[in-house]
């Protein structure tokens, strides 16, 4: 039975999903996707397919070396905070100044705004710096895990600085004749999705408002809080200050955002800031960037006695230890998606397919990518592998044409990719959001699900809109107009509701 291009290239991801779900066991659900997948690509041979699967777990992990060396040294720079007290200290020291639930959420929402340079680099960071102080003020992990994600991949893919931009520049046809850089900047304010899951993050903070699983995980831990009980190590006679968190957050973000300058060639003196931001390689930027960072808390850390020598290896070890369940999630994650890559069942190819199978209107194109990148980046867990699968398909629909509606389109894609990626469970962002806030991974996936699953109707709604008035403004204007209606109903319903009560 011929199976790669087809229908059957979306079972191993869908299995995967419902047996999530269902379970609660994301890691037994991930290597059952994974042996599905390698069975009906071998014929069910089940010699055969063992020694792919181990090919290709080889393989997905080998090319995302980079990435788990991060998140080891990632790992080890939170364990080394955190365990100093500087968390703590920073907690005590923000509670006096950020008193209330609102604040909090706003402060952590802005923060995630602010370090737009890489998602998984944002996804770490946040839940390091906010936690102790979201813990205080009764926010559930899971709306926090929420915040962190939704200012993480959203907020990348509307930054010209940041290794997005040259992922999607780097995806259109080498003889497409089109900018893709520029292409790039003018798709930012017809990216729908992206633009109003940020601005649903701020509506439900101003609105004091959660619907949904995140209602009942945020009813929850206002009786049930949970605080992060973090003393400093007992050998230790140093008390961290606040700075000591500061100090190595400031230095981490400066460093990594140096290395990505200096990995685009900018100090060469060729190239402009932002185009060599477009071109750097961000993964070494933020592995050097971290090292030091690392090499840097020591250098703080022990000679003020706050860490001995011995503690600073001990905690070392232990963050990369901390690390190994995230990394073991996203191992698998990578091999399902290459599972269902091109090279062995095509799940793109599939979903490529119906594209182009069904002849709509060009006027219906935004809404149809919009859709066909949602299901696919979904399916296989990443945005970046969605939009360089379905890019060079819709410039060519348009023939190269750089005109407005194709614009558009793109915008669509890269929204639609974002959008899948976020609502996710195998996705590396929603993982590491998870692992970031320290929250059960399916309870932020289900709580986030709603979520999300709004926005992108009414992104959906919008790109309808948008491509038969050939306006992109209207339909940003009418989506935002349209969530913030949606969202006063549920609160008025929900206000209601506890009168009666």
């Amino acid at each position: 039975m011929h199976i790669t291009g087809t229908f059957w290239a979306l079972v191993p991801s869908i299995v995967t999903i419902i047996m999530g779900l269902k379970t609660k066991k994301v890691n037994l659900s991930l290597i059952t996707g994974l042996l599905l997948g390698v069975l009906l690509y071998c014929g069910f041979a089940p010699g055969t397919s063992l020694v792919t699967a181990v090919t290709v777990i080889c393989d997905s992990v080998s090319s995302h070396i980079g990435h788990l060396l991060f998140a080891v040294l990632l790992g080890m720079f939170v364990y080394l905070i955190t365990q100093s007290g500087a968390s703590q200290s920073y907690g005590e020291w923000a509670s006096r100044r950020i008193k209330t639930k609102r604040a909090s959420l706003l402060a952590t929402a802005g923060l995630g705004i602010l370090i737009f340079v890489d998602d998984y680099f944002n996804c770490l960071t946040v839940g390091t710096v906010m936690r102790p102080l979201t813990d205080r003020n009764k926010i559930s992990r899971e709306k926090l895990a929420y915040i962190i994600d939704t200012t993480a991949a959203p907020v990348c893919i509307l930054a010209p600085i940041s290794s997005w931009a040259a992922g999607v520049s780097s995806s259109l046809p080498p003889d497409s004749g089109i900018d893709g850089f520029q292409l790039f900047l003018r798709t930012m304010p017809n990216n729908y999705y992206a633009l109003l899951s940020i601005f649903m993050v701020f509506l439900l903070i101003l609105l004091n408002f959660d619907f949904g699983k995140m209602k009942q995980y945020e009813t929850y831990t206002q009786t049930h809080p949970r605080i992060e009980d973090v003393a400093p190590m007992s050998e230790g006679k140093g008390r961290a200050k606040v700075f000591d968190l500061l100090l190595p957050v400031i230095f981490l973000v400066a460093a990594c955002v140096f290395f990505m300058a200096y990995t685009g060639g900018f100090f060469t003196g060729e190239v402009s800031l932002v185009d060599a931001f477009a071109n750097c390689d961000a993964v070494a930027a933020c592995c050097i960037g971290t090292f030091l960072a690392d090499l840097f808390m020591l250098f703080l850390y022990v000679p003020r006695k706050i860490y001995t020598f011995e503690q600073c290896m001990d905690a070392l070890e232990k963050g990369f230890h901390n690390m190994v369940p995230a990394m073991l999630l996203l191992s698998l994650a990578w091999s399902l998606g290459s599972v269902c890559s091109g090279e062995y069942l095509d799940t793109g190819g599939f979903i490529a397919g119906v594209v182009e199978e069904f002849h709509v209107s060009l006027n219906l194109m935004p809404m149809f990518f919009f859709l066909a990148a949602l299901v696919l980046s979904f399916s296989i867990g990443t945005s970046w592998g969605t939009f360089v699968i379905l890019i060079p398909m819709e410039v060519s629909v348009f023939a190269g044409a750089d005109s407005a509606l194709m614009v558009l389109t793109t915008a669509a894609v890269l929204g639609g990719s974002v959008c899948g990626d976020h609502l996710s469970p195998i996705s590396d962002t929603t993982i590491l959001s998870s692992a970031g806030a320290q929250c059960d991974h399916l309870n932020h996936v289900r709580s986030q699900l709603v979520y999300g699953a709004l926005v992108a109707a009414i992104s959906f709604v919008c790109y309808i809109l948008a491509g038969a008035t050939g306006n992109g403004a209207l339909g940003l204007v009418t989506g935002a107009v349209m969530l913030t209606a949606v969202l006063a109903v549920l609160k008025l319903r929900d206000r209601g509701w506890k009168t009666a009560g």
